[in-house]
């Protein structure tokens, strides 16, 4: 494992530069920092975690740490590790396993959002619209309560 780098998995590499707000797409993220975190909080949200399998080593290649903290993801990061693991040590700066540790569970909820987002954007011509349509939904989706189908008024 690299260490101090996240790592985005080959086959969501395409996939991840379309999500970029660049010349010739109409991607809803400035970097790609911005979709991994973003990745990572859906997987997180809807329970996904995906090992990474073979690694990209082009663009996206390994992303350095220091662009997650400049981005103030770090304590995502954090806030992801420690929720998944329940130990409040991996969270320590002096640990470079536990640094390690925190980085593959990231890594790993961002694959799984990166599938989920792959599910839901498929066919869309505009990642933005879609993206933002897919939030909304969830955003103000009710929750059904079920109840009983009570026959006796109608006795």
């Amino acid at each position: 494992m690299s260490a101090n780098r996240v790592r985005v998995a080959k086959d969501k590499a395409e996939f991840m530069r379309g999500l970029l707000d660049s010349a010739g797409t109409t991607g809803p993220f400035q970097t790609y920092a911005d979709a991994i975190a973003f990745a990572a909080a859906l997987g997180v949200e809807r329970g996904k975690r995906v090992p990474l399998g073979a690694i990209s080593t082009r663009e996206p290649g390994p992303i350095g740490l220091e662009v997650f903290i400049s981005r103030g993801y770090d304590r995502a990061i954090q806030l992801i590790a420690i929720a998944q693991t329940q130990n409040p040590h991996v969270i320590s700066p002096y640990d470079r396993l536990a640094e390690e540790e925190r980085i593959e569970i990231f890594e790993e909820f961002a694959n799984g959002g990166l599938a989920i987002l792959q599910d839901e954007l498929r066919g869309a011509v505009d990642y933005s619209e879609r993206l933002l349509l897919m939030l909304n939904r969830d955003r103000f989706q009710e929750e059904v309560i079920e109840e009983e189908f009570d026959l006796s008024r109608f006795l």
